[in-house]
């Protein structure tokens, strides 16, 4: 499938030929050939190409040239390939994580209505390895990472697998305060601008029917976090979303009504927090008390993680790195003011 000369391996420059049909020639490409320019801007590299032949050339052109053949091999195998996917290739060729894609062993498939569901990153893999292998996991990161959607996806296999009776989803709704008794309507009006997310997901994964079915006979609880307080809740998969807005007594409620046979996931962005000045976030709290404790697990998502539009990841590390720069002078700021106490106390002891 790929030919190399020597000359051409001199002027960095490598030559790719796909051999195929017509129709999984357009497939690789894209639209107007906008898979190949995705892979041209990650990698700062020039693909020109004359029908299945292309000749990359550039620096990074063998690290280009592998994200060609691993979109290639997709194709072959008869699967979609789209814009999105080529950027998940990309992202795990640049986080040194090539591999991932090929190790078919290690990647955990999940039993839902999407055929072929499975982790994109190694993050994603290890989020899922963990939600299978401990009764709490802990998912933290920022936007777009799949954190809510995977968490439900491993719900649906639980359920579809009979690990599971129940499916409970819960979110904060601090928007409200969670004085829910002062909003109008009834309970589902008043709780389903906060939980939408996770009836998208379940309508995703399960269906619409199946999923307004197994709501009436009461196998898929969603409700806002007050509504599980007093509760034990047995042979249950329990996902609490957007968890970065809960206080540490709310966390600590939720996590103490984990009964037999339960397995709960808590996702959130501790970037986003939403509690009032000077309340710290539980799911902050939490991951530092329980990170070590056997039975839980706690996976951290990044940038690259990151499966929405390929700006989307740059956004988020650009406030990363703002983030971390504040920090730094935060701590600066703080070491001169303590050096000028000091000075001023030797000077005071001095006179």
């Amino acid at each position: 499938m790929k030919k190399q000369d020597q000359g051409a391996r001199q002027r960095s420059e490598l030559v790719f030929s796909f051999d195929a049909t017509a129709g999984e020639l357009a497939a690789l490409v894209g639209p107007l050939d906008e898979n190949v320019r995705q892979i041209e801007t990650a990698f700062d590299v020039k693909i020109r190409r004359r029908g299945a032949q292309f000749n990359l050339e550039g620096k990074d052109a063998a690290r280009a040239l592998r994200v060609l053949e691993m979109c290639a091999a997709r194709v072959h195998a008869g699967s979609e390939i789209s814009v999105n996917d080529v950027q998940m290739i990309i992202i795990s060729e640049q986080s040194g994580a090539a591999q991932f894609a090929e190790e078919g062993e290690q990647t955990v498939f999940l039993k839902t209505r999407r055929p072929g569901l499975k982790p994109r990153t190694p993050h994603q893999r290890d989020y899922l390895n963990a939600i299978q292998r401990t009764d709490v996991t802990f998912g933290i990161g920022p936007a777009g990472t799949g954190k809510t959607y995977l968490a439900v996806a491993a719900a649906v296999d639980a359920f579809e697998r009979g690990a599971v009776e129940r499916i409970i989803l819960t979110r904060p709704a601090v928007e409200a305060g969670e004085r829910l008794g002062f909003l109008p309507g009834d309970l589902v009006q008043k709780v389903d601008p906060y939980l939408r997310p996770l009836y998208d997901a379940l309508f995703d994964l399960f269906g619409f029917e199946k999923t307004q079915r197994l709501i009436e006979k009461q196998v898929i609880e969603i409700a806002p976090l007050a509504f599980m307080r007093g509760r034990t809740l047995n042979n249950a998969f329990l996902i609490l979303d957007e968890a970065q807005n809960t206080t540490g007594e709310q966390m600590k409620m939720l996590l103490t009504r984990i009964g037999f046979g339960t397995r709960a996931v808590i996702t959130g962005d501790i970037t986003q927090v939403d509690l009032p000045r000077g309340v710290r976030s539980g799911l902050a709290q939490a991951a530092d008390v329980l990170g070590d404790v056997k039975g839980i697990s706690v996976v951290r998502f990044d940038a690259e993680d990151v499966v929405r539009h390929p700006l989307v990841g740059a956004i988020v590390k650009a406030y990363e790195k703002a983030l971390a720069r504040e920090k730094a002078e935060q701590k600066d700021r703080g070491g001169r003011a303590e050096r000028r106490r000091h000075a001023e106390d030797e000077e005071n002891e001095q006179a």
